[in-house]
């Protein structure tokens, strides 16, 4: 909803929100956060595709009510994305949630579950700047940049987040304690 709403608005900031809010990896982001802040697997992996169903419906009827106005292209506002995103929706929602949930293991048992939204983000922005360097205005183009150097710094901010909290512990041990 916020990716139409945003290129609506125009202008360089409408179109970097944009270009951040229509791409896979934020929907992604949502569904991973409801599951990571949910206690219980099960609410983790009903609500997140819940969840993205209706964000689903509001952007395509946000889309589509823009496009009434004469404010952007109606191409793909119809019933039919809504039936092929819906359906995905609930296809990955379901994984999704349930990996945020398991992201909340501490430690280095979490880790890789916690860094898979900045290499998914990391590895969408990269296919689009490859496979579309040539159409995207320079505004997008520096968004999806920022949106890769963000996610290497967030994945790089997660691992030494987690080494340290499992190294700190143990370098303040007297020497033979703990060990066998």
């Amino acid at each position: 909803m916020t990716g139409p709403m945003a290129e609506h608005g125009g202008g360089g900031p409408g179109a970097a929100a944009g270009a951040v809010f229509n791409g896979g990896w934020p929907w992604a982001g949502y569904a991973f956060l409801v599951g990571y802040f949910r206690r219980s697997k099960i609410e983790s992996v009903v609500l997140a595709p819940v969840g993205l169903a209706i964000g689903v419906v509001a952007y395509y009827m946000t889309k589509g009510n823009l496009a009434s106005l004469g404010g952007m292209d109606s191409s793909g506002a119809g019933s039919s994305g809504i039936a092929l995103w819906g359906v995905l929706a609930f296809l990955f929602g379901a994984p999704l949630g349930l990996l945020g949930n398991l992201a909340r293991v501490p430690g280095i048992g979490g880790l890789f579950f916690r860094l898979l939204i900045p290499v998914v983000a990391f590895y969408e922005t990269s296919m689009r700047l490859e496979m579309e360097s040539r159409g995207p205005s320079q505004v997008v183009l520096g968004t999806w940049t920022t949106v890769r150097f963000t996610a290497v710094a967030v994945a790089v901010a997660l691992v030494s987040h987690t080494v340290w909290g499992w190294w700190r512990p143990r370098r303040g041990r007297p020497a033979g304690v703990g060990a066998d």
